[in-house]
């Protein structure tokens, strides 16, 4: 083995190391749980905690832009620790909140956890991806697969030390400890390639309908005055809103079609395995069929998850209502993969990082769509007349993604 390919080979090193690193980031999505305890010990009520985990996803997607500046005028390893000492800082200051109003709540998670991780979202994904041109989306599917993972695994043990002698604080600073540990080791693992590694020459799919055009790296200015950033920004969130809005009621949804509490509780679980196996089986399927052919595909799937769904609450099916929300995790998890690839192939990898943060926001424009789902659902109290506004985003989303060209 020569010099360069020694080189390139430790690039997988460096991608289980990012899908660690997102594994113990992604624990912000496991607010479902991680609210639990604070209810009973604050009187804070669902709105009230609702509102934190918005504000938590919106300085999340600040944080990628400010990660992406960290990274460009301190280097990585900075950005990614200094990510830790905000995650830490938040997880642990939220554990010793006691008799304060819920504002300081929305500091401490909202702000500074959703800030330190954002940084580390954005930036982890950036140094990994520079080592995998020639595999952009099964890249991309890895890191965000460990990202989904978080609310299952983290979560999940999370619960049970909730249960045990430890108690909430404790957890919270256990956590805080550990994702600090995590982040900072893998601030000083990850290296950014040198120029002299020789990566694989990238084949593209072989199919003649893929879009050909001159690979360019465009700067986000650029990117935001392009037409095909918006269409795809909008057609994402819009698919997005889908996952969001069924995560904040899975449960719920499942009784609501007579399902028994435990299993109603599992599936839950369920959603957020089919999340992570969307997340790896649409990167793998990027790589293979490219860019166009993956997200209307992605696009098809959402709108079918949605329409099985609507019938299954239709129909008062349990059965129905299982396939429809394994199939909304599985679309959910599309999203973020796509987002990550197609960012890095249409506009480049010298900006990635900042244009990556820019795209990112649609995570936001999906969460503010799941509060709109909510609030229709609180109006109408059912879900029917919610479905049917999300079928008809999706078809939207679909006109939007048929247009999507060259940059």
């Amino acid at each position: 083995m020569n010099k360069s390919n020694q080189k390139l080979s430790i690039r997988w090193v460096y991608m289980i190391v990012g899908v660690v690193a997102m594994l113990f980031a992604g624990v912000l999505y496991a607010w479902s749980i991680l609210k639990s305890p604070l209810t009973a010990e604050f009187g804070w009520g669902a709105s009230e905690l609702a509102l934190n985990f918005t504000l938590a996803m919106t300085f999340f997607c600040i944080g990628g832009l400010l990660g992406a500046q960290l990274s460009k005028r301190l280097g990585h390893r900075i950005a990614i620790v200094s990510a830790g000492v905000l995650s830490a800082a938040g997880f642990i200051l939220t554990a010793i909140l006691n008799n304060v109003p819920v504002i300081m709540l929305y500091v401490t998670y909202g702000v500074l956890a959703g800030i330190g991780i954002g940084i580390a979202y954005n930036v982890v994904i950036a140094t990994v991806s520079a080592w995998f041109p020639d595999k952009k989306g099964l890249c991309s599917g890895c890191l965000m697969m460990g990202f989904g993972a978080s609310a299952l695994v983290l979560g999940n043990v999370a619960d049970a030390m909730f249960k045990s002698a430890m108690g909430w604080r404790v957890t919270y600073i256990v956590l805080g400890v550990a994702i600090f540990a995590v982040l900072s080791l893998s601030g000083i693992i990850l290296k950014k390639p040198s120029p002299e590694v020789v990566f694989p020459q990238v084949v593209g799919p072989k199919s003649s309908g893929e879009e050909v055009f001159e690979k360019q790296d465009f700067t986000s200015k650029q990117m935001l005055c392009r037409p095909s950033f918006w269409l795809a920004f909008i057609c994402i969130s819009f698919l997005a809103a889908v996952g969001s809005s069924v995560i904040s009621f899975a449960k719920d949804l499942a009784l609501s079609v007579n399902a028994p509490e435990t299993l109603a509780v599992s599936l839950v679980g369920v959603l957020s395995v089919c999340n992570g196996i969307g997340r790896i089986l649409t990167g793998a399927v990027f790589d293979i069929i490219g860019r166009r052919k993956t997200m209307l595909c992605a696009n098809i799937l959402t709108i079918g998850a949605t329409a099985v769904t609507l019938i299954a609450v239709s129909a008062n099916s349990l059965v129905l209502c299982i396939v429809g929300v394994c199939l909304v995790g599985m679309s959910y998890g599309a999203c973020p993969t796509i987002t990550a690839a197609f960012t890095s192939s249409f506009f480049g990898m010298k900006h990635f990082s900042n244009n990556m943060a820019l795209m990112t926001f649609t995570v936001m424009v999906g969460s503010f769509v799941a509060t709109a789902s909510n609030k229709v659902l609180e109006v109408t109290g059912g879900y029917t007349a919610t479905f049917i506004m999300l079928l008809s985003l999706t078809s939207v989303a679909l006109v939007l993604n048929i247009f999507i060209r060259k940059p």
